[in-house]
């Protein structure tokens, strides 16, 4: 497939504000493509080289970009700065240099998917000594091959800015359109995304052996399975009633989510957080600790990572536990806030899949595994029959500094990247008022007015998620919680992704001042969730009387984005409704 034929889709998916037009373009777009294209050319319309965990970044720089332009049109450097200054798009600068490039005779050749795909590869791999020069080299060699449009693309995959806004969930939704459509078919891609996490293997799967193969897909070593969430429920009577009056109670921990991926065979261990990132070196003593401590041959096992103090038998504030979060310094940091790993699921073990087996079951194999005495430990839990015994064990944790408890159906099995019943946590925050915190994708921003108006930025438009429809929804502007370096941060961060107009799979009524791709998450402190007019969140229907739900008072609570989330997986819609009805009720009661 030629690259100018993907670069004419990807124009009219920019141009697109329908998330299922979207769906369309792209579903005709892969369609066309053969069999040994497919897997690239998904990679490459999700903006990446490779799934997220194997972590293959593109590694080019604004300002080799710019040399690469400058290079491939016979233009100075500084000609190709004062036009990028005006479009503020390196992609857009270089296609109007292609435009009037006075070295077009440089190459005939017609560019395909898999050689830009593979040329770019090699430009992220190249590294060492005149690494620079030969990254150059090779952009260069794109550029004067291409025409004027595949130039805005190549150059915008370069640098990771693609930006297509084309989520996962909306890739899923194109190929099983590819294949016949229907309802079935899409749960089952999504049930294969949910094991694999890597879309371009789907899509070879789906071409090479159709739906059948998908089917078959099994848990891989190495290939990280999308977490299971859990829901909310405000009181221990509500949890046992709905476990059928019997639940395995565990602590909640406030740490970091991670998935252990162990090949004693071939002495390899890796680590995956909560979104897939492939967190291995961060973490060395606990990597170090998996081969060691865990009795298998082969395991996938998840826990919580915190720092503890064997000592005195605490657990350290997340504060301290955060900095382990690191790409330096971290074995003097290691040494500084040693960490534990609470193990709490098994998910396969030498060779035989977990995850439809019950809880109960997963639990007693993961008990034997590991003597739980040394840096894998397991998570703390009772069996409860009562409220009284939930309630106690919640009240014991919290005291002990931890945020609250994860109540789980001993029969249920592992259900991988979605929310279910199966697993129910309570926090402290549940009981009272709305004090528990929100995960906001930033859909937009605001100009400053007053002392902020220097900084060019007054606020942000912030949206959930409708993991229902693939979309985000509005449901705040906040505009407190900013000190000055933070806002000097967002407008920096933030105009780099800012569009032109709404981004397709964003659903508002209000607009910012600045839209922005979803890209980043946020964390909110609120005083309750209201009924809006004016917010999408939960809104029914297209009537002017149809109303969505707000934050009241919200405020920023964290320094900057989450690193550790992706926009899909911000607080969705549906906690949100259900944070409101739990709201009303706790007011009821009290």
């Amino acid at each position: 497939m030629l690259f100018d034929e993907v670069s004419t889709y990807y124009e009219k998916l920019e141009n697109t504000s329908s998330r299922l037009g979207m769906v369309d373009i792209l579903s005709e777009m892969l369609s066309k493509a053969k069999k040994e294209e497919i897997r690239n050319l998904v990679y490459m319309t999700q903006g990446v080289l490779a799934p997220p965990f194997e972590g293959v970044q593109m590694g080019m720089a604004e300002k080799f970009a710019e040399r690469s332009i400058a290079m491939a049109s016979g233009f100075s450097n500084e000609e190709v700065v004062a036009v990028y200054r005006k479009t503020g798009d390196m992609g857009l600068t270089a296609e109007e240099f292609s435009k009037k490039s006075k070295l077009r005779i440089m190459s005939k050749r017609r560019l395909d998917v898999n050689y830009v795909f593979n040329a770019m590869l090699k430009i992220a791999g190249t590294s060492g000594l005149g690494s620079q020069d030969a990254k150059i080299k090779m952009l260069v060699e794109l550029l004067a091959a291409s025409s004027h449009l595949e130039a805005r693309y190549v150059t915008r995959f370069a640098l990771g800015t693609l930006r297509l806004g084309a989520g996962d969930a909306t890739i899923l939704e194109a190929l099983s359109k590819m294949s016949t459509g229907d309802r079935e078919s899409k749960k089952k891609l999504e049930n294969a995304y949910n094991i694999c996490s890597d879309l371009g293997r789907i899509a070879y799967i789906l071409v090479d052996n159709g739906m059948s193969g998908i089917e078959h897909l099994k848990v891989t070593l190495f290939s990280p399975i999308r977490p299971a969430l859990a829901e909310r429920l405000p009181t221990a009577e509500e949890i046992l009633k709905r476990m059928n009056g019997k639940c395995a109670v565990e602590s909640k921990y406030d740490g970091f989510r991670v998935q252990i991926h162990i090949d004693k065979k071939n002495r390899k261990v890796q680590l995956f957080s909560r979104n897939l990132e492939n967190t291995t070196d961060m973490f060395p003593d606990i990597a170090k600790a998996a081969l060691i401590e865990v009795a298998a041959k082969e395991a996938i096992l998840e826990g919580e990572a915190l720092a503890y103090d064997d000592v005195t038998g605490e657990f350290r504030p997340f504060q301290e536990t955060i900095q382990r979060k690191r790409k330096h310094g971290i074995e003097e940091k290691s040494l500084e806030f040693p960490l534990h790993l609470f193990a709490f699921d098994l998910m396969y073990l030498d060779g035989e899949d977990y995850l439809s087996k019950p809880y109960e079951e997963r639990r007693s194999k993961l008990e034997k595994l590991v003597s739980g005495e040394g840096t894998i430990r397991f998570s703390n839990r009772i069996i409860a029959t009562t409220p009284k015994q939930i309630d106690k064990y919640f009240e014991q944790e919290i005291e002990s500094g931890l945020e609250g408890i994860v109540a789980k159906d001993l029969s249920a099995p592992y259900i991988a990247g979605a929310r279910k019943f199966s697993w129910i946590k309570l926090k402290r925050s549940y009981k009272g008022e709305l004090s528990d915190t929100i995960d906001l994708v930033i859909i937009g921003y605001y100009l400053g007015r007053g002392q902020r108006a220097e900084f060019g930025f007054g606020g942000l438009l912030a949206a959930v998620y409708n993991d229902k429809k693939d979309v985000f929804e509005t449901i705040t502007r906040i505009g407190t919680g900013f000190t000055e370096k933070n806002m000097q941060m967002f407008k920096s961060l933030l105009k780099k992704i800012s569009k032109e107009r709404k981004p397709a799979r964003v659903d508002a009524i209000i607009e910012p001042n600045f839209w922005v791709e979803p890209k980043y998450v946020v964390t909110v402190r609120a005083d309750e969730i209201t009924k809006s007019p004016m917010h999408t969140c939960g809104r029914e229907g297209p009537s002017p009387d149809a109303t969505g739900y707000a934050l009241r008072f919200p405020r920023l609570v964290s320094d900057g984005v989450r690193e550790d989330k992706s926009p899909e997986d911000a607080t969705t819609t549906k906690e949100i409704i259900e944070m409101y009805k739990l709201q009303k009720k706790v007011k009821v009661e009290s």
